[in-house]
Parts: structure tokens; sequence; C-alpha cells
């Protein structure tokens, strides 16, 4: 057994350091990083889709739950200043993901540094994000990547 824990151990730590190196998104169509901004506005279909989910209460009382409860663990742990990048990521999206409901966004996260990509239909919706991954804890800069682009109906055709 002794010879054994060490094995079960690294495979823990291996299997969460290839989770966490995932970038958060706001909806299964945001791009893959957030350098990459798609020029092409998400159907209209699946906005209304990511939409719904995002602006159901339920939704956003999970968020907001999820939220809270990783603050109080980092307060209670001391470490409400310095924030797991992790961390960072999943409350910065969560935020964004109920308060931005049409976007398609992804966030990433580095030392307290953010950075959000993707894109937005509107002006407002790309001058919120800033201020409310600022709301997190442990967020110290916010830089914004993403581009305005309204959401365009499907045609038909797209359709198959």
């Amino acid at each position: 057994m002794n010879k054994l824990t060490p094995i079960l151990l690294s495979s823990i730590l291996l299997f969460g350091a290839a989770a966490c190196s995932d970038t958060a998104k706001t909806s299964p169509d945001a791009p893959n990083s957030t350098t990459e901004n798609t020029t092409s506005p998400p159907p209209a279909e699946a906005v209304q889709k990511t939409q719904s989910d995002a602006t159901s209460e339920i939704r956003k009382n999970q968020a907001n739950s999820d939220i809270r409860a990783r603050e109080q663990r980092n307060n209670v742990t001391g470490g409400d200043a310095i924030r797991a990048d992790g961390d960072l990521k999943s409350e910065v999206r969560s935020k964004l993901e109920v308060n931005i409901t049409k976007g398609a966004l992804t966030v990433d996260a580095k030392d307290g540094l953010v950075t959000v990509g993707g894109t937005v239909p509107n002006q407002t919706d790309l001058a919120k994000i800033a201020p409310l991954a600022k709301e997190i804890k442990g967020v110290k800069e916010v830089n914004v990547t993403a581009v305005v682009a309204p959401a365009t109906p499907e045609s038909p055709s797209s359709k198959q």
C-alpha cells in the first residue's frame, strides 16, 4: 500500500493540472482561447439557448453562491488577496455568464491578471466586462480582447 500511495497521488495531481489548463468559457460556442476572436457572430438560435440558461434565476443564484463560497473559503484560509488562477477564471466566467447573457466569452487568469476574449452583441456589454471582472477578489488587472459581433439569424440552409 505504501508503494501505491505516491503513484495514486501523482496521478491525481497530473489529472488536476491537465483539467486546470482549459480556458473557462461562458458558452459552448465561445472561442477556444482569449487571443482568438471570431469575426463571425454566433447564430441567434445558439445565443437564445445560452441566454435562457444564463438568465434563469436558478443559474444566477448558483453562480453567486459559488462565488461567495470560494471567497469565504479564501477568507478563512487567509488567502483573500492571493487567489488561485483556476478560482479567478471560474469566478470571473460565472460573473460574466450571468451578467452578459448574449456573449460568447473566454476567460484566462494568471497571477491576478484576467484576460477576457470572445464576442459580445453590443458596446454596452463590452464596457461591462472589466468592471464585472474587477468585482472578484484577487483580480488585479483586466485585459479585454473581446470584440462586438451581434448575433445573426441562422439561414435555413445552415441547419443540417
